[in-house]
């Protein structure tokens, strides 16, 4: 008979370091992928807000394009924004477009700067 071994665990000392080690990077890279995203959404929801304030004062302005201007970069601080505004016969349209340039670290470099817009129109009401 063949005495048993008292050290039955050995091979499996360093596994969990390993591990670690070799799944730590894709984490980082997911989560910061996650933040990125997370910060193009912000950026969105802002070009969004700024389109549907500018589209409401340019309705009740006399004078829609410096109305919708003041007004979207009024309610956001992101810049520059692009505002373009179209007067119908009984609507104004404003279009908002930002850049959103992408900030975080190695995911930045892979997905590159994002182009946001945002429409909104609204009924023209007398100034």
């Amino acid at each position: 008979m063949q005495p048993r071994c008292a050290d039955t665990g050995r091979g499996d000392a360093g596994q969990a370091a390993v591990e670690l080690a070799l799944l730590l990077p894709l984490v980082v890279v997911l989560l910061l992928g996650m933040l990125q995203v997370a910060l193009v959404g912000r950026d969105q929801l802002a070009v969004e807000l700024a389109a549907r304030e500018a589209a409401r004062a340019a309705a009740v302005s006399a004078s829609p394009a410096a109305a919708a201007t003041m007004a979207a970069n009024r309610v956001t601080t992101l810049a520059p924004l692009g505002i373009d505004i179209a007067v119908g016969a009984d609507t104004v349209t404003v279009t908002v477009t930002h850049r959103s340039v992408t900030r975080v670290a190695i995911i930045g470099h892979v997905i590159g700067d994002v182009d946001l817009r945002a429409t909104a129109t609204m009924a023209l009401e007398p100034p």
